[in-house]
């Protein structure tokens, strides 16, 4: 039986390169994105001092083949040992490139285990991906591996703030198949989009929904539990005000963002799950 990739004319067909690529323009798309509440834009550190938009373009530019590189594992049924093997170089080249900064290490996690999703899910279905699908693989491939990685003691200070404040750790939201980035943060950005607000409203809107929701390790090390549960609860009252699409949000946004600085929060947990959701739109384009 002909695959539904026989179908689609050759320029418009997925390929693992193509996935690669996505992941570094949905990057790319996060990075732009300004105003923002503690995280680098292209324009402001936030509440970083060791970092800046260069930093993040030359680890941009150094994780470029990686994500490439993963999708092919994918599509060739790869086991969780060669990702990880993957994971590890890009993270090394990575910090090479920034002079030991870390800008990404959690974008080479997630985003690197769904490009290696997609990839599976591409050469099972051929023709266009769907969310469902991407998840699916994710689970049925690597999803026994991935809660074994979970269970492992955590050596990086996210993975130690979750453990010591009960959180659920970036290794077990993944575990979970990414319940946030597939039931929260794609659902706000598909939302946003239909309403009719333009790309940086929609992932604006769509980082808040992220923000209070996500148990951000990233913000649980920086502000310790007391900074995570005032990060979610400012980002629940804004959207319960109407969120970015009044008149007044952006001003609003950016003084949550000048508080986010003064306190050193930085949720690059939800900055990492808003360019994962940037990078499904662009593989999966029908809902």
């Amino acid at each position: 039986m002909k695959t539904a990739a026989l179908f689609f004319p050759p320029e418009a067909r997925l390929t693992p390169a193509k996935i690669g690529r996505a992941a570094t323009l949905a990057l790319h798309d996060e990075l732009s994105l300004t105003p923002k509440p503690g995280l680098v834009t292209l324009i402001d550190r936030g509440s970083h001092e060791d970092m800046d938009a260069h930093t993040f373009m030359r680890s941009l530019f150094a994780l470029r083949h990686y994500f490439v590189q993963i999708a092919e594992a994918g599509f060739d049924g790869a086991e969780f040992a060669v990702l990880e093997r993957h994971g590890i170089a890009a993270e090394a080249r990575m910090l090479a490139a920034t002079g030991g900064i870390n800008t990404h290490r959690g974008a080479v996690f997630m985003l690197g285990l769904l490009c290696a999703a997609a990839g599976a899910a591409l050469r099972e279905h051929g023709g266009a991906l769907h969310p469902l699908r991407l998840r699916d693989a994710l689970r049925r491939h690597w999803g026994e591996a991935l809660a074994a990685r979970s269970r492992r003691p955590p050596t990086l200070p996210g993975g130690i703030a979750a453990r010591r404040h009960g959180l659920r750790s970036a290794s077990e939201e993944a575990a979970l198949a990414f319940p946030v980035l597939f039931e929260t943060a794609l659902p706000a950005l598909r939302a946003a989009q239909a309403r009719g607000l333009t790309p940086q409203q929609a992932r604006l809107d769509t980082l808040f929904h992220i923000m209070a929701v996500l148990d951000d390790s990233n913000l649980a090390h920086r502000g310790g539990l007391t900074g995570l549960r005032q990060a979610q609860q400012a980002a629940r009252a804004f959207l319960d005000r109407g969120g970015i699409a009044r008149p007044e949000g952006l001003q609003e946004v950016t003084a949550i963002a000048h508080a986010f600085v003064t306190q050193r929060l930085s949720p690059g947990g939800a900055a990492d799950t808003l360019a994962a959701a940037c990078w499904i739109t662009r593989v999966c384009p029908n809902p």
